[in-house]
């Protein structure tokens, strides 16, 4: 039995990377969701007039890595206080967001966010929405920081960040 969980914590190409590291998650799969048109391409999304954000589409295992704790690693994985913003990347296709796929995830989203902006004393600005349409990112989107480690991008922002959260993580990462 699997399930799967629907996250935007900014570029899909960071979250992507993260999750990939998990043990229990079966896939990720860069994408689109909660937007008004079919099928975008990924220049239609970053023209910001489309509505969707770049999401991150998890298989997992519930039985090796629950709901919850893929939620501790989402949060703690980007900042879920700046609205349409993480670090550089600014715009509506980067919001954190969480597309729950049951009532089961919406409760526990909606605790663990309610737990995270008390212990950060400010407000926590991840939409809680109901799933949506999920689109597939262009193949060259796939496992890119894995084929592209010598990039700019990945050099500046994901490999800090994958170093940070193996840190804080050790504990659950693929052996």
């Amino acid at each position: 039995m699997t399930e799967t969980a629907i996250l935007g914590g900014g570029c899909f190409w960071c979250t992507e990377s993260v999750f990939l590291s998990l043990r229990g998650v079966i896939s990720v799969t860069p994408g689109y969701s909660g937007g008004h048109i079919e099928n975008p391409s990924y220049e239609q999304v970053c023209s910001k007039t489309t509505g969707h954000v770049e999401v991150v589409r998890l298989v997992f295992d519930p039985d090796v890595v629950d709901f919850e704790t893929i939620l501790q690693v989402f949060f703690a994985t980007h900042d879920p206080t700046t609205l349409d913003r993480q670090g550089g990347d600014i715009g509506p296709q980067y919001a954190s967001v969480i597309f729950y796929q049951s009532a089961q995830q919406h409760d526990t989203a909606q605790h663990l966010v309610a737990q995270i902006q008390q212990e950060l004393g400010v407000s926590v600005v991840t939409h809680l929405l109901p799933a949506q349409k999920f689109w597939p990112a262009e193949s060259y989107h796939h496992n890119y920081y894995a084929l592209n480690p010598g990039q700019g991008y990945c050099q500046v922002v994901i490999s800090p960040k994958l170093a940070k959260f193996r840190k804080r993580f050790a504990q659950l990462l693929i052996e």
